[in-house]
């Protein structure tokens, strides 16, 4: 069973700021602490959220490729094991009032 590899680019200034990158492929990944930095959803990318130890985390793709769609959950999973929070559910829409938008 092959296993992706990610590696994580972290922001000194800011401890919830970091970006996830896979080792193999093109994906990255942009992680926000809502609750503390201002998060714009790009109509262009893949958005994710989840809660962790307490904080709601935004995970946004940087110039997602079809090819890397399918690895985006392998990664915010990935992530919630590194924060030591692997139960973190992964929600598809921003759970805060007035942030979904039905189409």
């Amino acid at each position: 069973m092959d296993y992706n590899v990610y590696l994580l680019a972290t922001d000194p200034k800011n401890a919830c700021r970091d970006i996830i990158h896979s080792r193999d492929t093109s994906l990255k990944i942009r992680v926000v602490c809502v609750d503390e930095d201002p998060f714009r959803a790009n109509s262009n990318e893949i958005q994710l959220y989840g809660y962790a130890n307490g904080k709601l985390y935004a995970f946004e793709t940087i110039n997602i490729t079809p090819e890397d769609a399918l690895d985006v959950v392998g990664a915010i999973q990935w992530y919630a094991d590194y924060i030591e929070y692997p139960e973190m559910e992964i929600l598809p829409d921003d759970p805060r009032p007035g942030q979904h938008i039905a189409i």
